[in-house]
Order: C-alpha cells, then structure tokens, then sequence
C-alpha cells in the first residue's frame, strides 16, 4: 500500500534555486516537500563559483544591460540574510569575500574597458590601490587596474548545508517521479511509490526539468543549455583572489575565485571566457595548457610548478533564449497547478522564489495547517568537485 502525503507547495530539485524556495515558503507558513532524486546542489549549484553579482561584469561596454539592472539588487538581499536580518536566516554561512573585483592587467583595451564599466556602475565600483589589493595581487610586478565591487562570494557548500537545515524535516530523497492525476488532471506526484497531493507543484530542478517535463506529457516551456568547460587548480602558492580579469571584449577574460579545500590549500576555480566557447570545444589536456598560458601571462610572479589541475564540465541549465543568450532575469512558468522555472544563476535564487510567491498570491493559495511528515528519507549534501577531482 503506498504512502499518501498532502502538502501546499512540492518542489521538485534540491539546488539553491529549490532550496531558496523552500525556506521563504516555509517562513511564510507554507507546508512544503522538497524531492532531490541525487544529491543537494550537485547538478550546477555546488559547481557555480560562488559569485552573488550586483551586475558589474554586464556593464563592460558602459552602459547598464537589462542585466544588470534585474540583478543589481541581489548582493543587498543576500547581504541581509547572511546576517540573520533578511528573508531568509543564513548566519553561519561561510563568506568567503566580502567583495569582488575587477582587474585589468595593463592592457590599453582592459584599462578601457574597465573605465567605461565603473562610469556605467558609478556607486558600485571603487578603484583600490596598495594594500587593499587582492593579496594575489600585491606584487611589485603587478601594473594593472583593479575595482572593487560591491558583490561578495560564497562558500556555496556551507550555503546548502544551511539551506538543507531550515527544510527541516521536508526533504526526500527519491529515485522516480511520476504524475498523480485526479479527473485527468494532475493532481500531485508519485514518487518512489508514494503518492504526494499539492496544492502547487514546482519544477526547479535545473537541467532535469526537461526530463520532469518529458515524464508529464509537456515540451514547454523549453530548455537551453549553455555548456561551460570550468578549470581548477590547487598549489601551496596561491592566495585569495575573487576578481574578473578584463580584455576588450563583452566578457570577462578569466573570472578567478578561491575555495578553501579541506588540505588547507587554496583551489583557484576559473570561468569566464576562458570556459566558454574555444574552452568548450578543447580537451581537458588543451584546456589546461590554455590555462597555464593564461594564468602564467596574467600573473607570473605566482609558481605555479606543484600546481595540480583539472576541469570540469558545467551545463547551465535555463529557460530557451533566441540565439542562445543568457536570460535577464529568473523564469518561472505557469501551467495549472505546475510552475516550472530557472532561476538562470545563483545570485537571483531570491528573484526565482518571488515570482513563485507571486504566482501563489494571484492564484489565491493560502499556507493550509502544516502536518507532521513521517520519516523520510533524505538526500545527502553534495561534495564540491575539487574534493573529488582534486584530493
């Protein structure tokens, strides 16, 4: 005989973006059930760098894209819950920088670049000199321009952890999800057998919302991917650095970020352009060797000869986009009782769960008298990848 639970609100995919959601529909009183079918953040959160951007790196041309202006208001929100005062209560969450930066290295087109964005960003982007530079860049060498902005980095696995904790007991662990229907209308889930009514159902599971989709009978809406072929490193010499690093371009020529891995060594983990496109189409071995170029032009005062490498390949899973650009804002589309949505990066997690809660208030659903749940069982809190390809 299977299992019947009945919550408000079932969320499919145990990411930030669910996880968010989670937490600010239950502060609000809303009964929940969160279903992750591998590991808590281990699709593309837990492999994200961290970054909550207030928009800067969108601003490179001197003007403020549709961009930056949806996302220019996440480092305040998330800056608030890391203090225990904001929508959600992340005290406790590592932060790894209060500020990230931007960094050109001397070139005429970086020097410009780097003008034109703190002119488009004004209040948010201060140019620091001596001392206040990153540590990775106090060397007599460096000749470069840096900015910093105020956006901070985040050890994303200690923000699941959090996040997993204030689910409470309203996480489970599942292998196969089926629809419920009643009167040929979808009712709910059948997950692993147990057969879970809702009020709503949403979808946020990255990547697998596409399969979710498929398993319901329903193509829309449809789903892109971006793919990202990421790089890391770990050696006794690096020091902190949190900084996009600018060419002439619309994007960043490398976006370094430091993680802390559990040896007590510094990982550099390392995006931007460098991770897309040429990055994409190049093997592991070539994409390491453009990396140690890389690096090794930017910063050669830095030994980088015990330095152990990898990569790692990324699909950023997001809403379809014409010629396959990143979407402004986060996305959230209403079906009848399924929302499906991306939240399309980290830092507007908060962004996904309003439009959520948005939906509901139109709808008119109301938070119902949470029940008990019985014990479920409950999906563990992914590793972060340098731990695994890294060790």
């Amino acid at each position: 005989m299977s299992q019947a639970l009945s919550t408000d609100v079932l969320i499919i995919g145990g990411g930030i973006a669910g996880l968010w959601l989670n937490a600010r529909l239950r502060r609000q009183g809303f009964a929940t059930l969160l279903v992750e079918n591998a590991s808590l953040g281990g699709g593309q959160s837990v492999k994200s760098q961290g970054i909550i951007h207030g928009g800067a790196k969108y601003a490179l041309h001197g003007a403020l894209s549709g961009s930056a202006e949806a996302i220019g208001d996440m480092p305040r929100r998330w800056r608030a819950a890391l203090a225990g005062s904001g929508e959600l209560d992340l005290a406790g969450v590592r932060l790894l920088s209060d500020a990230h930066y931007l960094w050109s290295p001397g070139t005429l087109a970086g020097n410009l670049t780097s003008f034109f964005a703190s002119k488009a960003m004004r209040t948010r982007v201060d140019q620091v000199k001596g001392e206040q530079l990153p540590p990775a860049l106090q060397h007599p060498q460096f000749k470069g321009k840096v900015y910093r902005l105020n956006e901070l980095v985040l050890d994303v696995p200690s923000l699941i952890a959090r996040l997993a904790e204030l689910a409470g007991d309203g996480l489970l662990a599942a292998e196969s999800i089926e629809p419920l229907h009643d009167n040929g209308e979808l009712a709910g889930l059948r997950v692993d057998g147990r057969e879970i009514r809702a009020q709503r159902i949403v979808l946020s599971a990255g990547a697998g919302n596409a399969a979710l989709l498929a398993a319901l009978g329903l193509q829309q809406p449809a789903q892109q991917r971006r793919p990202l072929h990421m790089v890391m490193l770990k050696a006794p010499s690096l020091k902190p650095l949190y900084a996009h690093c600018l060419g002439g371009g619309p994007k960043p020529r490398v976006t370094v970020t430091s993680h802390p891995a559990s040896d007590g060594q510094w990982v550099w983990y390392l995006g931007g352009d460098i991770a897309e496109a040429d990055g994409v189409a190049r093997d592991e071995a070539a994409q390491i060797a453009a990396a140690q170029k890389e690096l090794g032009a930017l910063l050669p005062w830095i030994d980088l000869g015990q330095a152990r490498w990898a990569t790692l390949r990324v699909d950023r899973a997001e809403p379809a986009q014409s010629g396959l650009v990143r979407p402004d804002n986060a996305f959230v589309a209403e079906q009848g009782r399924l929302l499906v949505g991306w939240p399309t990066k980290l830092a507007l997690a908060p962004d996904f769960a309003d439009r959520v809660l948005a939906s509901l208030d139109r709808a008119g659903i109301q938070p119902t008298a949470p029940s008990a749940l019985p014990p479920l069982p409950r999906p563990p809190v992914a590793r972060p990848a340098w731990e695994e390809l890294l060790p």
